[in-house]
């Protein structure tokens, strides 16, 4: 996720690196020399002339912008979704290890806990990436609990019940009060909730037929758009085609993008970023060194 100073607005207009034109030029690039194609032609192939006007695209543009307008919506209210679940388990993290420090008569015991709640998040972000946590948890956690999550399908889930654990047996030896032990209940239980409402916005994407309808729609409207300008603007056809095309594709390609917030391109969540600077908030309260800053550039976290 790129997130930076509002460049200056000529700037702009030139901004390569998180924008979608990489992603969209080449189908940008063959619109427009087709259109190009046609204006050169004057609208006809094979000697045929295409009878068409700029009525029909106008209608179908304000259906199409409509569209897209709808699956944007649905795409960004996904990646804030996102965003706000994983302010939650910043949030609720930090809660947890205050609680430890400051309710527990054995605040020393803390750094357990600290422990499973930092590999919880680096395990969450693993599993919306689908990439291995096995250097992560090599670093923070005891063999006996690497052992135990090694064989383990849903890791973070697992890394919360043994957090739940911590808690438990620290009740049972008298060190945290059994009235105390609702308090720290109440952010594990919304920790949980964070963890499912992640793996819901990961296992379920915008129905595959709205992607389907609107990229078709795009592309026959940008292929048939410069038989219906040719008549109308002549040589201005191929650059006007230019602009509406990367409009269309454009939203397109953004919207395909945030759909998945979990994912690694340069508009999805910053998950790297936000991981790290969730442990090193939980090492600073512990006291501990902060953890190595290899986030991404330029990313800035805020709940």
């Amino acid at each position: 996720m790129i997130v930076r100073p509002r460049p200056h607005w000529l700037r702009l207009l030139f901004v390569w690196r998180g924008s979608v034109l990489p992603d969209i030029l080449p189908q940008l690039l063959a619109t427009t020399a087709f259109a190009i194609v046609v204006t050169v032609l004057h609208g006809r192939l094979f000697q045929w002339k295409i009878p068409l006007n700029f009525v029909p695209f106008s209608l179908i543009g304000l259906t199409l912008a409509i569209f897209l307008g709808f699956r944007n919506g649905t795409s960004y209210a996904r990646y804030w979704e996102a965003r706000t679940l994983w302010g939650t388990v910043l949030n609720d993290t930090r809660a947890l290890v205050r609680q430890a420090l400051t309710l527990a008569d054995a605040p020393s015991e803390a750094s357990l806990l600290a422990a499973r709640l930092i590999a919880f998040v680096h395990a969450l972000r693993h599993q919306l990436r689908r990439t291995d946590p096995a250097a992560d948890f090599e670093r923070l956690l005891c063999v006996e609990d690497r052992d135990r999550l090694r064989p383990a399908r849903y890791k973070p889930a697992l890394l919360l019940l043994m957090a739940g654990e911590w808690l438990r047996d620290r009740r049972q030896a008298g060190r945290i009060a059994p009235a105390l032990v609702q308090a720290m209940e109440g952010p594990l239980g919304r920790l949980t909730d964070a963890l499912g409402g992640c793996e819901r916005i990961a296992g379920t994407p915008i129905p595959f037929t709205y992607t389907v309808i609107i990229h078709r729609t795009i592309y026959l409207y940008c292929v048939l758009l410069p038989f219906g300008l040719v008549d109308a603007i002549g040589p201005m056809t191929p650059l006007i085609v230019a602009f509406i095309a990367y409009t269309f594709f454009a939203l397109e390609a953004l919207g395909a993008q945030i759909e998945e917030p979990f994912g690694t391109d340069p508009n999805d969540l910053a998950l790297d970023a936000m991981s790290h600077m969730i442990e090193s908030s939980l090492r600073e309260m512990m006291g501990e060194p902060l953890a190595p800053q290899d986030a991404e550039p330029g990313a800035f976290i805020q709940t």
